[in-house]
C-alpha cells in the first residue's frame, strides 16, 4: 500500500465504524421510532452503511439579490448548529460562515452575500495538506479529519476564500455533531450530519424559515433538482472561477 493510500484507508474505517456505531445506537434508544422524518423537498439519505457516492455532488446557490440588508440568519444558523462563537478578533474568528459585502468600483453598487468552504472539486485545501487530513468525499463535501490534523495550517494559507480557521484555544461545550480540538483546522461542512440525515444545512433551512429565502441546496449532479434547474436557467457565478477549482457554491446577482 503506497503511503498516500493509508490515511485514505485509514479515514474510510473511522467513517465506517462511527456509522455502524451510530446505527446500533439508534436501535437501542427508540426500537421501532423513525428518528427523522423528512418532506419532498428534503435531501434524501443514503440508506445505511453505505458510502458517499460521486453520482452526487452537493451544491448550494445563493442569490446575493434576496439577502436583506443585515440579515445574519444564516450565520447564525451555523453558529447555533456547530457551537461555535465569534471571538471579535478577525484574524482569530471561526470562518464557518461570514457575511461578506462586495462594491462594484466604477457604478458604487453593493450587494452582500453569505461566503462559507466553496467545496470545491478540484480543493487547493486538499492538496497542500501532508497527512491527508484535508480531504474531498466521493459526493464532493470538502472536510477535515481533527484526529489527523496536526495544525500546519497549509490549508489555511491555500484556501483563495478565507474559509478555514485554526482553534486557538480549548473548546467547552461542544456539540456531538460538530467535534473541535484546539490545535486543529475546521471550517464549513455544510452540515455533513445533516445532509448524511437527508436534511439540509442548517443555514439553508434558517434562511427559508426567516431569511429571504437566498439559498438552494441540492445536489447538482441530477438534473430533476431544484439546484439543477437554477443553474441551467439562470445566469449565475462562481467566486474566483479564474483560479479552476470549480467551486460548488455558486452566486446569483453577485
Amino acid at each position: 500500500m503506497s503511503a498516500g493510500a493509508a490515511p485514505t484507508r485509514l479515514l474510510a474505517d473511522r467513517r465506517t465504524l462511527l456509522k455502524g456505531a451510530g446505527a446500533g445506537l439508534a436501535t437501542l434508544i427508540a426500537p421501532g421510532v423513525t428518528l427523522y422524518a423528512f418532506g419532498a423537498d428534503d435531501a434524501g439519505a443514503r440508506p445505511a452503511g453505505e458510502p458517499a457516492s460521486a453520482k452526487v455532488r452537493w451544491g448550494m446557490l445563493i442569490d446575493s439579490s434576496k439577502c436583506a440588508p443585515g440579515c445574519d440568519r444564516c450565520v447564525a444558523a451555523c453558529r447555533d448548529e456547530n457551537g461555535w462563537q465569534s471571538t471579535g478578533h478577525v484574524e482569530s474568528d471561526p470562518q464557518w460562515i461570514r457575511i461578506v459585502t462586495v462594491r462594484d468600483p466604477k457604478t458604487g453598487a453593493q450587494s452582500a452575500a453569505p461566503v462559507m468552504c466553496q467545496h470545491c472539486a478540484n480543493p487547493a485545501c486538499v492538496d497542500v495538506c501532508p497527512t491527508g487530513a484535508s480531504f474531498k468525499r466521493a459526493d464532493g463535501l470538502v472536510l477535515v479529519d481533527r484526529h489527523i490534523c496536526i495544525g500546519c495550517r497549509y490549508c489555511m494559507m491555500a484556501c483563495p476564500y478565507k474559509a478555514r480557521s485554526f482553534v486557538h484555544e480549548a473548546i467547552e461545550d461542544q456539540k456531538t455533531n460538530a467535534p473541535r480540538g484546539k490545535g486543529t483546522v475546521e471550517g464549513c461542512t455544510l452540515c455533513v450530519d445533516r445532509i448524511d440525515a437527508g436534511r439540509k444545512p442548517a443555514c439553508v433551512e434558517a434562511c427559508a424559515s426567516e431569511g429571504g429565502g437566498a439559498m438552494t441546496f441540492g445536489d447538482l449532479n441530477d438534473p430533476s433538482s431544484d439546484i439543477a434547474k437554477a443553474l441551467a436557467s439562470l445566469s449565475t457565478t462562481q467566486i474566483r472561477s479564474d483560479l479552476g477549482l470549480d467551486p460548488g457554491v455558486r452566486y446569483r446577482n453577485l
